[in-house]
């Protein structure tokens, strides 16, 4: 219904505006949050790199005010003298360092042998592996380092400084930790942290995450969903971010910014001593969508609901007058040719209401006119035929009254013979005249069908047993009959009488068509809601023009036809509500076709 097609289009107008709305709101959303967590990240990474190097100038700061110390330049003096003993100097770097506010203090020769170190004294006397990168770093900025101690290795910002008092100058190795405490130290924003993976070793270590949040070695949640960021930084030593999914819990995701901490040295030659990892937490996203979904379901189904209730009432309004069209057009085509509808307003479908009522106005007139042209039609071709018909017996009546005056008049003596002669002439042709009235007067009474449930397979075989003894009569060309009866025929509300009477008049029509013998077959089947019966011959044929002709009333293509028999046919069919159709071609013989509706109301009542 066109009802029911406007609310559907309603309907799906606002959620498709809705939908749209909201992807159009959800990526809006997502391109802000990702610019806003682009700058936080920056933010803390430029945070961090502050306080990286402010913490390098202290610890560069506080390692040069040591090696300027007093105690230190009279240690570079001394061990600048010939077989100088450096045994002296074994605790200096741990007394020093206490109150240095460093974590790591050594003091290394300039070949490298280390005098002191706070952070493991065993290491007394043994030389420095990295001294040559040692003196090159020498009153530059300082840099990361791991530092190997008696029980671990451990990360650290360290500076180097030189105590020159001769030619041999003591270095000072100074150094800070990068550890929790560092990172505690930085300012996060709210849904930020900040963690560090020192890198040592060949794969991912859980015990190598630094957090803040957490105890020592116990790490972030399951710590192995960072393995392939940091996997992928150890193998580029390049900046990465990365989706890290905590659970199912799409409010747990975090996207990680991966910074790599290099050692000293030059170019890519310097090594990957840690990984910086800057998390933003998603939950204020995720529960933004939630809420932006949460509100478009609910903006959606109150659009649809009231999408409803607008397009029942324009419908309504709409649809009222298409509906009155569509009865009135209705009851037209059932004839009642006076249907009008209300003309409401002067918009189309108020035009399409006035243009139907003209339409209806006309066709009315159209059909007044018409019925009157075919009753004149009707009279004059009456009137034609009764002329015809009665024009050939009244010759021979008028010629035999004469021939009796005359008779009277010149032979007296022979009146008798030829009275009675005449007589008998009279007779015959008032009985022809007779005959032609009453086959007149027989299709003016054709009486109206009385409905009863009837079963046309029954009425076929009566039609065929009625001519049975015609179609194979001696001295006549041979008619085969063919019967193909549909099993399962529906009953149909007819009159058996008036139908066995139409059927016969198609068979004797399809019997004289086939003079020389031939085939008649009688089918009937099952349409949709309608039953069929075809008449078949296998006889000359219909022209066109002769099959366009052949229902209209006392027209004939045989010599002695009244032309009624077909329009008595078609009579009947047109009583039953059904039609009658015919198909033919010269050469190819005939077939008539009668459709007739079930009627289904009327059997079942009558059933």
């Amino acid at each position: 219904m066109f009802r029911r097609k406007l609310l559907a289009m309603f309907a799906v107008t606002v959620f498709l505006s809705v939908v749209a709305v909201a992807l159009l709101v959800s990526e809006v959303t997502r391109r802000a949050f990702e610019h806003s967590e682009n700058e936080r990240t920056a933010a803390l990474v430029t945070q961090f790199r502050r306080e990286f190097n402010r913490q390098g100038e202290d610890v560069a700061r506080r390692v040069q005010a040591i090696a300027t110390s007093e105690e230190v330049s009279r240690m570079a003096v001394k061990l600048n003298r010939p077989q100088a003993d450096a045994g002296p100097y074994f605790e200096l770097a741990k007394t020093t360092v206490e109150n240095s506010r460093l974590d790591f203090l050594e003091f290394v020769e300039s070949d490298g042998t280390i005098i002191s170190s706070a952070q493991w004294p065993a290491k007394f006397g043994y030389p420095e592996g990295a001294m040559g990168s040692f003196a090159a770093a020498a009153d530059q900025s300082a840099f990361l380092k791991q530092e190997e101690l008696q029980d671990g290795t451990a990360l650290g910002l360290f500076a180097v400084r030189a105590a020159r008092a001769g030619e041999r100058p003591v270095y000072v190795i100074g150094g800070r930790r990068l550890d929790k405490s560092f990172l505690s130290g930085i300012d996060m924003p709210a849904g930020m942290r900040a963690l560090l993976y020192q890198n040592r070793g060949e794969r991912f270590a859980a015990e190598l995450l630094v957090d803040p949040a957490e105890t020592a070695g116990a790490g972030v949640r399951p710590a192995q969903e960072l393995e392939p960021l940091v996997d992928t930084v150890r193998q580029s030593k390049e900046e990465t971010s990365w989706l890290v999914h905590w659970s199912g819990d799409g409010a747990e995701d975090e996207v990680f910014h991966a910074i790599p901490l290099l050692g000293a040295g030059a170019g890519k030659d310097r090594p990957l001593l840690a990984i910086l990892l800057i998390g933003n937490s998603r939950r204020s996203y995720v529960e933004l969508m939630r809420h932006i979904r949460s509100a478009a379901l609910m903006v959606g189904g109150g659009g649809i609901l009231l999408a409803i209730l607008l397009s029942s009432w324009a419908a309504a309004r709409v649809t009222r007058p298409v509906e009155q069209l569509a009865h009135a057009a209705q009851e037209v085509a059932e004839g009642n040719w006076n249907a009008r509808v209300d003309v409401l307003g002067d918009d189309e479908l108020g035009q399409l209401a006035d243009s139907f009522n003209r339409m209806t106005t006309e066709l009315l007139g159209q059909k007044e006119r018409l019925m009157q042209a075919e009753r004149v039609a009707a009279w004059r071709e009456l009137a034609r035929r009764l002329a015809h018909e009665l024009k050939n017996p009244l010759f021979p009546l008028q010629l035999t009254v004469e021939n009796l005056v005359r008779a009277r008049q010149q032979t007296p003596e022979q009146f008798e013979e030829v009275f009675r002669e005449s007589s008998r002439t009279l007779l015959a042709e008032i009985a022809n005249l007779k005959g032609i009235v009453g086959r007149f007067s027989e299709f003016s009474k054709m009486p109206q069908p009385k409905l009863q449930p009837v079963q046309l397979n029954e009425v076929i075989r009566g039609v065929v047993q009625l001519f049975q003894a015609q179609l194979e009569a001696p001295g006549r060309a041979k008619i085969k009959c063919e019967l193909q009866l549909d099993p399962h025929l529906e009953t149909v509300a007819a009159d058996a009488e008036l139908l066995h009477r139409a059927v016969s008049n198609l068979v004797l029509n399809a019997m004289d068509a086939m003079p020389e013998g031939g085939t008649l077959s009688l089918r009937t089947r099952n349409d949709g809601g309608n039953v069929l019966i075809e008449v078949a011959d296998t006889g000359a044929g219909l022209t066109a023009e002769e099959c366009e002709r052949i229902f209209t009333p006392y027209y004939t293509s045989k010599a002695h036809g009244t032309g009624l028999g077909l329009a008595i046919v078609q009579s009947v069919v047109s009583d039953h509500g059904g039609r009658i159709h015919v198909k033919s071609a010269p050469g190819r013989g005939t077939t008539f076709v009668i459709e007739l509706g079930r009627n289904a109301e009327f059997t079942q009542s009558a059933g």
